[in-house]
């Protein structure tokens, strides 16, 4: 869905929509005891990530220089693998909440977004909208529903090898090369370019201009790994460095799909449109802690390393976290509903909450005080 110019403009519905949502009862304290920010945990993510993909990179290398051909695909795929969940950072840093100090904050931003192929600028707005008005159809155009949990063999084989074309939840070679080359010749009405994007920037030309520059930096750091690579006869190089992000995307997708897949528009309680999932450790490191993604849409202050701990004090008023399994056997299931009813939704069972609890217990209690009273008289 696309945002018609002859609607309201973006700035205009996020001034006059106000969602209340609904967060689970937290002690303030306890609240503020896990949104406190560690540069000592936001380092062991950062430099532990970024040491995996430099560990596999070489690897791949070492490995092809040898002429051991077979076992450098076999790392270049783990290596794309590891490199595509880049995004999670991205979303993380993006938020700020990562590193007690700011300007590491930024620092890791800006490497992970060169590295992966990304523009923060573009995705501060954008992602800015989806918080705010999770779900909701007339603003957050950052997630079109309904999406499709495709399990095609073409889309899987460009998931399990590499990805030109992209998708739901993975983004191919060739759509982001055309998306970095219109927004480095500033070129956000040009078709490709949804309404959503043309007018993100309404209200924030500078971010605009931003996002112009650092499509470029982007471009030409690619460019010039290509060209050092080729200089040296090391084209492998060019593999490693820059298209690693289109290579063995398949883990990405399948853990990054569920989060919101399937689920409620349009409605004021997080529960029922954003999924937690459980993920084995390595996918849980790679992906930042991410899959307790219903935990941090109702707390976004919450770094992502806090999360699992903030899902055990929230846990009762919470539905169950999905497998993985759980969550795309659901949002199949839900595809096929709305292929006979495109309006069909996933409607998450939730707990009755605290809140819910303690007024139906003041009714009970008021309703049974009127009893006795007219008892007595």
């Amino acid at each position: 869905m696309q945002i018609d110019e002859s609607e309201k403009s973006l700035s205009e519905l996020r001034k006059e929509l106000r969602i209340k949502w609904y967060r689970c009862p937290i002690e303030a304290k306890e609240l503020r005891e896990l949104s406190k920010r560690s540069d000592a945990k936001g380092f062991q993510l950062a430099l532990g990530h970024l040491g995996i993909w430099l560990t596999t990179g070489t690897l791949t290398f070492l490995f092809a220089n040898a002429g051991w051909w077979l076992a450098a695909m076999i790392l270049l795929f783990v290596h794309g693998t590891v490199g595509t969940f880049f995004i999670a950072p991205w979303h993380e840093l993006t938020h700020g909440t990562v590193f007690q100090t700011k300007k590491l904050n930024t620092f890791f931003l800006r490497i992970f977004s060169l590295l992966g192929w990304l523009s923060f600028p573009v995705y501060q707005v954008s992602h800015n909208y989806h918080h705010r008005f999770t779900l909701h159809s007339a603003v957050d155009k950052e997630l079109v529903l309904p999406k499709v949990p495709s399990l095609k063999p073409l889309y899987l084989l460009q998931l399990f090898t590499f990805n030109f074309s992209g998708g739901f939840e993975s983004r191919g070679l060739i759509p982001t090369l055309k998306g970095f080359w219109g927004m480095a010749t500033d070129r956000f009405n040009h078709p490709y370019f949804s309404n959503w994007d043309v007018h993100l920037f309404d209200d924030a030309p500078v971010g605009r201009q931003h996002s112009v520059r650092w499509a470029r930096l982007v471009l030409g750091f690619h460019t010039g790994v290509l060209i050092f690579a080729l200089l040296i006869g090391q084209p492998i190089l060019f593999f490693i460095i820059s298209l690693h992000h289109f290579i063995g995307n398949w883990l990405w997708y399948f853990v990054g799909a569920p989060m919101h897949c399937g689920l409620r528009s349009d409605v004021p309680d997080f529960r029922k449109c954003v999924r937690t999932i459980t993920l084995d450790p390595i996918s849980e490191f790679l992906y930042w802690h991410m899959n307790w993604h219903l935990e941090h849409h109702m707390f976004a202050a919450v770094p992502c390393y806090n999360l699992p701990k903030l899902h055990q004090v929230v846990a009762d008023d919470m539905p169950k976290p999905r497998t993985i399994f759980e969550a795309w056997t659901e949002m199949r299931e839900t595809y096929r509903k709305q292929l006979e009813h495109p309006t069909y939704e996933f409607d998450t069972p939730v707990p009755v909450s605290k809140k819910e609890k303690f007024e139906r217990e003041e009714q009970l209690e008021a309703a049974l005080g009127t009893q006795s009273l007219e008892l007595v008289h």
